[in-house]
């Protein structure tokens, strides 16, 4: 028999029946919830902002994310979330979707019928969706260029003008991994973005700033352009998903709202308190009354009424509630929304790197991860950047070969789990084949280019081309079947150079060759100074396994040297080359260099170099001791050296390993070279090289060029051993005797560069945990120190993390090969293998940086010119013939630009491009920062009729970065925010200059201290001259 009750606890059960619905009176009946609030002064506004954060590729490749495939790794598909949504939207007015990846909607959009696509425009045009940010993907901050962030997200707004005419106003990058000068003012204020958010920053800067109200800010990521390119940014005070208890995806496990009576577990009061005390907590970290909910995360809305069915419920019954106002909401409504408020707002400058995220867990590693794919990256970027201009030369094609399928290849490599390193390996895979296809297409517009454009008209009639360009991507490991081929068949080689810059170029240039009996000439037909050098062991290696592993087949054994000739480019134009044999009879051929190889034994130092550059080295050590430039009186001691540290495996008392993008360093280790020979010098007329192979795995060249005053190092790196179960992060140093006060520079994504000191942070008091990993930066132009006389420069090839870790020294990550993830959700090693036969081994890396020294002050037109120089190589294309007619029949040089112009030194041509409607899309930038270098930190001008000097200009419009609104219409728009107190030294500051406007008659370009200006240009096509 049941037990008596106390008399409390059964009236207490009682009450609660009733609330519960268990009298008949209660009535279960359809509620209309009032979806329809806005904004109301004076109360707390919560916006709800609903989004799905869409990784293009990061477990899974960009297409398995989109039609879900491969769900045993994650069960993600965007078809669904983009599906759903767009139902669960037509189906309430007054709800609100975010979309930030174009490659996904693009991928969505063409699979719709036009029905749907009505409504969709309906949609967007209501603002019940919105566009943000607004690239191809959410790109990463850190290891992209600056070129290929402006190019991503160029292709992202032109496809969402043409598609929906609509302009993104918001940039939202809320996941990658630190935050750079570049995004906030190129990629933001420069697109004309009113606002910027994102999620991650360093635990201690965000511990400060939700103490002290300062998470949203106005960044001013400029010096040079200052307060002309700031932007209002918003850091969210935790992550990028929604208050704990406010996530509901179909299996996410806080409480939806219970609000039929008629069943158990009524709950509307305790999930309104629930609401309004998470949006009381917020609201005490954040300045007005306004404060925003990100509603969702990681690909979410599969199953979307599941959030908008509580969204909805939320809004109702809080606003009934009336102690907050909850309303469906986008970051631009909530940017208007601050802006409106008439705050003044702190001031940030400089950027949010390093990023940690626990005491010992810094993001820096990803800085150097997968660097081979990294420079792949680098490479494409100048060669789509090439491509563009020659098809431009030519004129766009309607049909055939395109460089569209790079540019998408490429925009979606800079996303932040792509270039970045942090991908799965088989996605890495995928990323590395569409940039593969996409350079397989550019390829052929650029040999039909090249043809069109070398072929004299009269031999060919209407230029239809008969001529065939072969390239060679796998040049830099000796593999060049054209130019082996030519010179075996006792054919001569025809060498196309094209330079893509706007200045003349003279460099030295390197192909491979089967035989020692070699003569070049110009296409005068005078002989032109060359040298033959020997292909290293290594190279020799490399080449073999590698042919074999990309190409499937083995590569023929017949190439002996390297020829290298000095070699003369007009801008925007190329030269011609000839590359013949001869006979022992017959007089002069190449100059084989002398080889010289000293062993540990002996004690003489060694100097290389001929001409102003000298280096000497120690015999016995095989080290560099000394650096001396006779043309600028600099002689310094200098030292190169390479070592490693151990990856942290996580087993000690705080479980963090390294990984892809975690950088734990658990020991420090030299490596000293462990060959008798420690140096083998070559010399000749043009250049010096000194070979070092230090072990098994690691050897350099270091060339030192006649003409030249910097040392060009050429390393090669792999397979790192890992079979003693320790991982291991690959570097170099090099060290000098500067005092340089704990101070060094590193630039922004290519572009500016920012001062760093060791063991500091300008925006709070940081707490030393990690000396070493929370002392790296990215570093995708170059890095220097200076003391109160001198500067050393190290320019780079690629993305690389580095660091000045003591006074006077510079060190750079160049691999890492490791064995732990580091539990940052990629769940894979960062263990990058080639496989042969399946034989697996470590991935071999060949790389190349440059190092010079320049008295104080000089070194910027070194780093500016040279960096352009790198990032933008000679492009090489090869063709045969058996005779001499050659120069009889083709054009033997060219310039697009007038033959008697050439650009200022301080302006590149980042973008020179022919668009589908027949306009021209020019983007010309200032290479130089204000006070960066007392010549070339000033205003320059570029004549635009000079750069079209065959074709009639109709029409210059000046366009915003992303070239999808006029830029005066832009600055009409801006919103300008106001800047709480001033730093020291900043009243006297006048404000940013700036070109002036176009002269419609003159067609004069102005350009101040890092300003890029873009244009759309239409110009009438004249019979290109030549023939």
């Amino acid at each position: 028999m049941p037990m008596a009750m106390p008399m409390p606890m059964a009236i207490t059960l009682l009450f609660a029946f009733v609330l519960a619905g268990g009298v008949s009176s209660a009535e279960s009946s359809y509620v209309e919830y009032n979806t329809t609030q806005r904004i109301v002064p004076g109360k707390i506004n919560v916006h709800l902002v609903p989004h799905s954060h869409d990784d293009v590729g990061w477990l899974k490749t960009v297409d398995q994310y989109y039609f879900g495939g491969n769900n045993t790794i994650r069960g993600a598909c965007v078809q669904n979330v983009l599906d759903s949504v767009i139902s669960a939207l037509l189906e309430d007015q007054n709800r609100k979707f975010i979309y930030v990846e174009m490659a996904f909607f693009q991928r969505w959009w063409r699979q719709q019928s036009n029905a749907k696509k009505v409504k969709g425009k309906e949609l967007v045009n209501s603002g019940q969706l919105e566009f943000i940010n607004g690239g191809m993907c959410m790109h990463d901050e850190a290891t992209p260029h600056y070129i290929d962030l402006i190019d991503q997200t160029t292709l992202g707004h032109k496809y969402i003008k043409d598609e929906f005419d609509q302009i993104p106003r918001v940039g939202w990058q809320i996941d990658p991994f630190g935050h750079s000068a570049v995004q906030a003012y190129l990629l933001g204020a420069e697109l004309g973005f009113d606002s910027l958010f994102f999620a991650r920053i360093d635990y201690q800067d965000r511990a400060k700033r939700l103490k002290e109200k300062t998470l949203e800010v106005v960044w001013q990521g400029s010096k040079s352009l200052g307060s002309s390119s700031q932007i209002f940014t918003g850091i969210f005070p935790r992550h990028y998903d929604p208050p704990d208890g406010f996530t509901f995806e179909i299996n996410d496990v806080s409480p939806p709202i219970q609000d039929d009576v008629l069943l158990f577990d009524y709950n509307v009061q305790e999930r309104v308190n629930d609401f309004v005390a998470a949006a009381l907590a917020q609201t005490n970290v954040t300045r007005t009354n306004h404060i925003m909910w990100t509603m969702g995360t990681d690909f979410r809305y599969q199953y979307a009424n599941s959030w908008f069915r509580q969204m909805d419920k939320f809004i109702h019954y809080v606003n009934q509630d009336g102690r907050v106002n909850a309303l469906y909401s986008t970051p631009s409504i909530y940017t208007d929304a601050k802006y409106a408020a008439n705050e003044q707002w702190p001031l940030k400058i400089d950027d949010f790197f390093p990023y940690a995220d626990k005491p010992n867990a810094y993001w820096t590693g990803y800085f150097t991860s997968r660097p081979a794919f990294k420079g792949y990256v680098r490479v494409l970027s100048a060669y789509y950047l090439a491509a563009r201009q020659l098809e431009f030369f030519k004129g766009r094609s309607t049909s055939g070969p395109n460089t569209d399928s790079l540019a998408d290849a490429l925009a979606i490599a800079q996303h932040h789990d792509a270039v970045s390193g942090t991908q799965r390996q088989h996605v890495a895979a995928d990323y590395a084949l569409r940039l593969s296809i996409g350079y397989k297409e550019a390829e052929k517009v650029v040999a039909s280019s090249l043809a069109f454009l070398a072929e004299s008209r009269s031999s060919t009639g209407q230029g239809n081309s008969v001529t065939s360009f072969q390239q060679c991507p796998l040049l830099n490991i000796s593999f060049c079947p054209p130019s082996e081929a030519a010179l075996s068949s006792g054919k001569n080689l025809v060498v196309i150079i094209y330079n893509s810059l706007g200045w003349k170029r003279e460099e030295t240039v390197r192909i491979p060759v089967s035989t020692d009996r070699v003569i070049v000439k110009d296409s005068e037909g005078r002989e032109v100074e060359s040298q033959l050098l020997p292909i290293s062991n290594s190279t020799s290696r490399i080449r073999s396994h590698y042919v074999k592993a990309y190409l499937g087949e083995n590569p023929s054994e017949t190439v002996k040297y390297w020829v290298a000739f000095s070699v003369s480019v007009p801008p925007l134009g190329f030269s011609t080359y000839i590359v013949a044999t001869t006979k022992e009879t017959e007089g002069p051929s190449s100059t084989i260099s002398t080889v010289h190889a000293y062993e540990a034994s002996q004690n003489n130092s060694i100097e290389v170099g001929q001409g102003s550059l000298k280096l000497l080295y120690s015999a016995d050590e095989g080290k560099l001791l000394r650096y001396v430039n006779t043309k600028n009186s600099v002689s310094a001691f200098a030292e190169q050296s390479y070592g490693y540290y151990s990856g942290n495996d996580g087993t000690d008392k705080d479980p963090q390993a390294s990984g892809a993008y975690v950088f734990r360093p658990n020991g420090t280790f030299s490596i000293k070279s462990e060959n008798q020979t420690r140096l083998t010098v070559v010399r000749g007329p043009l250049l010096d090289e000194v070979h070092q192979q230090l072990n098994l795995w690691i050897s350099q060249v270091t060339r030192v060029y006649k003409e030249k005053e910097h040392a060009e190092v050429e390393f090669s790196i792999g397979p790192i051993p890992v079979n003693d179960g320790i991982g291991k992060e690959i570097i170099t140093q090099i060290k000098t005797t500067m005092t340089t006060n704990k101070t060094f520079y590193t630039d922004s994504n290519g572009r500016d560069f920012i001062k760093r000191i060791r063991d500091f942070r300008k925006d709070w008091e940081l707490q030393v945990n990690q000396p070493i990993a929370g002392n790296y930066y990215p570093i995708n132009l170059g890095i220097y120190v200076q003391d109160n006389s001198t500067e050393l420069s190290v320019l780079v090839d690629r993305s690389v993390g580095g660091s000045s870790l003591a006074d006077g020294q510079i060190e750079l990550m160049l691999h890492r090969r490791l064995i732990h993830d580091d539990v940052r959700g990629v769940g894979e090693v960062l263990n990058e293998t080639v496989c042969v036969a399946e034989e697996c081994d470590g991935l071999t890396i060949i790389g190349k940086f440059y190092l010079r020294i320049d008295h104080i002050g000089e070194g910027a037109k070194w780093r500016r010119t040279v960096g352009q120089e790198i990032y933008s190589p000679l492009l090489l294309a090869f063709s045969e013939q058996d005779d001499d007619d050659w120069m009889s029949s083709h054009i033997p040089t060219f310039s697009g630009i007038d033959p008697y112009y050439s650009l200022p030194d301080n302006i590149a041509i980042i973008t020179l491009q022919e668009l589908e409607n027949g306009k021209v899309l020019l983007r010309l930038a200032h290479l130089y920062e204000t006070g960066e270098d007392k010549d070339y930190s000033m205003m320059a001008s570029v004549e635009l009729k000079k750069l079209f000097p065959n074709k009639k200009i109709k029409k210059v419009t000046e366009m915003s970065l992303s070239a999808n609104q006029e830029r005066g219409e832009m600055e009409k728009r801006r919103l300008a925010w106001k800047v709480e107190g001033v730093f020291a030294g900043e009243e006297s500051k006048p404000k940013a200059a700036r070109g002036g406007p176009l002269d419609p008659a003159k067609l004069l370009v102005e350009l101040a201290p890092m300003e890029i200006r873009t244009f759309l240009i239409d110009v009438d096509y004249i019979q290109m001259l030549g023939g």
